[in-house]
């Protein structure tokens, strides 16, 4: 059987370092570290990107920063920078999501991802087609009926 290909935005790897006072925060880190677990378990496969790379590096907090990229290593493909990305990523623009999100989305369908996690709410309130864009929360419902 054909494991599944997920990518995390930055938002995501971000989750666990948000107030956990709130509970729809504190839902989403527990779901997403639910899901890091099928990835180390080897039961989802995890996509990278040059993106995470240049959001991760921006980051000012050193210890956050060595903590995701060490999920660099779980990915199966890490996706440079090239023309169709460039091209998808200014086509996901015209739907008005910034550059760095669009880049991420075009990035994940390059590499053939079957899920874009992600809490930004802009995100998940934008209407996408070309791949299953969802919250960790609702990955986790949907993984739990496969």
């Amino acid at each position: 059987m054909k494991k599944l290909r997920v990518y995390l935005d930055n938002c995501c790897y971000n989750r666990p370092y948000d107030d956990q006072n709130n509970l729809l925060v504190f839902l989403e880190t527990e779901a997403k570290l639910f899901v890091q677990n099928l990835i180390l378990n080897q039961q989802l496969e995890l996509v990278w990107s040059f993106v995470l790379d240049y959001e991760n590096d921006a980051n000012p907090y050193e210890e956050r920063r060595e903590n995701i990229l060490l999920w660099k290593k779980m990915s199966i493909i890490d996706c440079n920078l090239c023309d169709t990305i460039a091209n998808d990523a200014a086509n996901f623009m015209g739907l008005g999501l910034r550059q760095k999100d669009a880049s991420h989305i075009a990035c994940a369908i390059y590499a053939k991802a079957d899920y874009f996690l992600t809490t930004d709410k802009k995100i998940l309130n934008r209407s996408i087609t070309n791949i299953q864009v969802i919250s960790p929360i609702d990955f986790i419902k949907e993984y739990s009926n496969e």
